[in-house]
């Protein structure tokens, strides 16, 4: 959201509305106050939404109705829905042909791995992508694979923009001894970094991990710990950085890893931003066999992907690293940078609001 609101604030009035202070000097802000919804709200909700009553259910929603309220007396000529949540309130209030959909993932499976949430929020995300998302002007993911499921399903014409990382002007590091590996993203039990532990402690090369961790809760990090010392691995778990300080940090490692599991389509058909920055950070790149990640390592030639999605593959995979090989394929990050960027991914946005907008550029 904030590539789209710099990539914008030049050529429109950009207003944003959403939780936390605003996100740039040249934009009109409208902050909303978020709020938890207590045990009997999501007991209705529930409810609500297992009776069928869709409808009412997004509506009666307090964010929502924080955020209709907000925008009452409001007009825009183009609205950008960030996220499915938003895109309810963006179509039913200003139209659908004034609203760009930004879906991000594949909402109906966000949690697929949950039977629970399967039987609760996906039917509630399903319809409405058929009420709101299909009377948009135009929508957007962040994988072909993601735009494909929303056509086949859904109904609902995808285009794609990459979770891409702005291009930076950084060197090719020389590669070190030991191979420093690094992984920046979540710490939780979905990442794999437990495998990336595990295959940093029992691989023939001489490396070294780090783990930047975000949004990871203190049983999880001390346990993660625990495998840390019990494995004796040549790994330490590092205090997370701002997103403007990461890429140079990630600058001066050797290699990204990522190794998620395969738990739901949004997992499986990932092409998350770390990929991305690990490119802009001129780094070899060692992940699992997700296919769009994949697709990416694949046709650049940046670096490596397990066969498959065990601990025994990945610790292969850094047992056949060599410095030659790191080399190379920091050199292919290097040449790669401008292709797999933001400001040639933000181009699908742009031609979405232009049209929306009536702008020749």
């Amino acid at each position: 959201m904030l590539k789209q609101v710099r990539g914008f604030a030049d050529d429109y009035a950009v207003t944003t509305c959403g939780f936390g202070p605003s996100p740039d000097p040249r934009v009109e802000h409208i902050e909303l106050e978020a709020a938890q919804p207590g045990r009997l709200r999501r007991f209705m909700d529930e409810g609500l939404v297992r009776l069928g009553w869709f409808r009412l259910a997004y509506w009666a929603g307090p964010t929502v109705r924080a955020a209709r309220s907000a925008l009452t007396a409001r007009r825009f000529d183009v609205v950008i829905a960030n996220d499915l949540d938003t895109a309810g309130l963006a179509v039913a209030k200003f139209g659908g042909a004034s609203v760009h959909c930004d879906l991000h993932e594949y909402w109906p499976q966000l949690h697929g791995e949950n039977a629970k949430w399967m039987a609760h929020r996906s039917k509630l995300y399903s319809w409405m992508l058929r009420t709101y998302v299909r009377s948009a002007a135009s929508v957007t993911t962040v994988s072909s694979r993601i735009a494909e499921e929303y056509q086949r399903v859904h109904g609902v014409h995808t285009r794609v923009v990459t979770n891409a990382s702005p291009q930076r002007d950084l060197p090719v590091g020389a590669v070190s001894s030991p191979l420093r590996l690094v992984y920046s993203g979540a710490g939780d039990g979905e990442r794999g970094l437990e495998s990336l532990v595990e295959a940093a402690a029992r691989t023939t090369t001489d490396v070294h991990l780090d783990l930047y961790l975000v949004s990871a809760t203190r049983e999880y990090l001390d346990g993660l710990q625990k495998l840390i010392d019990d494995e004796s691995a040549p790994a330490r778990i590092c205090e997370p950085l701002p997103y403007n300080a990461l890429v140079p940090k990630l600058n001066t490692y050797d290699v990204g890893v990522y190794q998620p599991k395969p738990i739901n389509l949004n997992h499986a058909y990932a092409l998350p931003n770390k990929v991305f920055d690990f490119v802009q950070a001129r780094l070899a790149l060692v992940i699992g066999p997700a296919e769009e990640m994949a697709s990416v390592v694949h046709e650049h030639g940046i670096g490596v992907v397990t066969e498959d999605f065990s601990t025994h593959s990945l610790r292969l995979s850094f047992d056949a690293l060599t410095a030659k090989d790191v080399h190379r394929y920091k050199e292919a990050s290097d040449k790669a940078t401008h292709a797999l960027s933001a400001e040639v991914q933000q181009a699908g946005w742009e031609r979405a609001v232009d049209a929306i907008a009536g702008v020749r550029r």
